[in-house]
């Protein structure tokens, strides 16, 4: 019997083909699970956008208000609004935090390069708690030559 044995070379036959269809129902069970594991922590996170007022301003300096709110519209207060260059020159970047009623008011100069006739001045904000994100790009505020 032991001498039968040592001649079967059968059982090695299908074990690569198995191993291949174990790791490929792994990979894709692995997949499914993971997409289910990042998708329980953003079902309570809201994103989060401005609405900056005035939207279009010609080079100089302006006082603009940046209302953050939720997707219906809502108002957030205690929210780090931030203006960064765009396609529009910033010196710095420019920070205000929201008030009670979700607005924000940022002091910007920005300017326009030479044979440039309009622009962009970029903003982000830092939510609050993490009941919020800002994972997309928020509205910008366009800067127009006159």
């Amino acid at each position: 019997m032991l001498d039968a044995l040592r001649r079967d070379e059968r059982a090695i036959e299908g074990l690569p083909i198995r191993l291949v269809i174990a790791l490929v129902v792994g990979i894709a069970s692995l997949s499914v699970m993971m997409n289910t594991i990042s998708g329980l922590g953003s079902l309570g996170v809201t994103e989060l956008d401005v609405q900056p007022e005035p939207e279009i301003v010609a080079p100089g300096s302006h006082s603009i208000d940046v209302t953050v709110v939720d997707p219906e519209g809502a108002t957030i207060g205690n929210a780090t609004v931030i203006a960064k260059s765009g396609t529009a020159r910033l010196s710095g970047v420019q920070t205000a935090t929201t008030d009670d009623s979700g607005v924000a008011t940022l002091d910007v100069a920005p300017s326009l390069g030479a044979n440039q006739a309009e622009g962009t001045v970029t903003l982000d904000v830092k939510p609050p708690d993490g009941s919020y994100a800002d994972r997309r790009s928020n509205t910008a505020i366009l800067v127009v030559e006159n």
